[in-house]
């Protein structure tokens, strides 16, 4: 039992290490269409975390959904409205370490805001596990109009992309 918990924490490092790496070289690129092969990095290493974390349903939907659908939309209006690949070589504005800053403060308040609630809670032994059946039913029955309200800002999106792209 040992020797699984010690090779799930050693994969969990790699693929946390790809996750933050690929997160930061998305954010510093300055080809876009590299920044989205860096996210779809991000997320298929937050798909294989899933998996690690025995969420094979949320899995399976990060792949079909974020990379399958989501970065194949981003790719195609990045091709679509002839946005320039490569940008200037200063893409940082002169208020870059206002923003550093806020980044830095938000991430304390939001530390101090986790540890403040949870503190010193223990994860349960026994939690509570919902298969595949349960998440379909609570989708399309608690959450129909969320979820149907996302599909239509997604057609509207994909309406407007069109609209932007045509030439008349």
């Amino acid at each position: 039992m040992l020797s699984v918990l010690v090779a799930q924490n050693i994969a969990f490092g790699i693929i946390a290490a790809i996750a933050c790496i690929s997160a930061v070289r998305m954010v510093t690129t300055q080809n876009v269409v590299h920044a989205a092969l860096y996210l779809v990095a991000v997320l298929a290493s937050l798909a294989a975390i899933y998996i690690l974390l025995v969420a094979e349903f949320v899995a399976t939907t990060q792949f079909l959904v974020y990379i399958g659908a989501v970065m194949v939309l981003f790719l195609f209006g990045v091709m679509l409205t002839r946005a320039p690949t490569t940008g200037d070589s200063r893409l940082t504005g002169d208020h870059w370490p206002i923003g550093l800053g806020v980044a830095v403060m938000l991430a304390g308040v939001l530390t101090y805001v986790v540890l403040d609630f949870f503190g010193s809670d223990q994860l349960p032994n026994d939690p509570i596990v919902f298969d595949t059946a349960d998440v379909g039913d609570s989708i399309f029955s608690t959450y129909l109009v969320p979820f149907e309200a996302v599909s239509v800002l997604l057609l509207a999106a994909l309406i407007g992309a069109i609209v932007l792209v045509r030439k008349d």
